[in-house]
């Protein structure tokens, strides 16, 4: 019966993979970027015509990826709250199981 709880116990470890999650939105913001920024490039446009653009599209990114990283910073809280929530409410529940 030690066996089974021992196997049970073991095999409830949980493992992140942040890291493999956060390269991959990095490659996506760096190619969304890339993107937008030869769509610009290539555009019929005069060069101050180009340089305002450039300067409002930078603007407005820097403002999206400022009000994207409030917003993960408030997902992440609310995940840690939550995540000590379960902690609590399944530590009972482990008691019996553990010698």
């Amino acid at each position: 019966m030690k066996d089974e709880t021992d196997n049970f116990a073991s095999q409830g470890e949980y493992r992140s993979s942040d890291g493999n999650i956060s390269i991959g939105l990095t490659l996506l913001f760096v190619g969304l970027a890339l993107g937008a920024l030869t769509a610009l490039l290539l555009a019929p446009k005069t060069g101050k015509q180009m340089r305002r653009t450039l300067r409002r599209k930078y603007e407005d990114a820097r403002d999206a990826m400022e009000d994207f990283g409030d917003q993960a910073g408030d997902w992440i809280d609310k995940g840690s709250e939550w995540a000590d929530k379960a902690k609590s409410r399944v530590a009972p529940l482990r008691k019996p199981f553990q010698r």
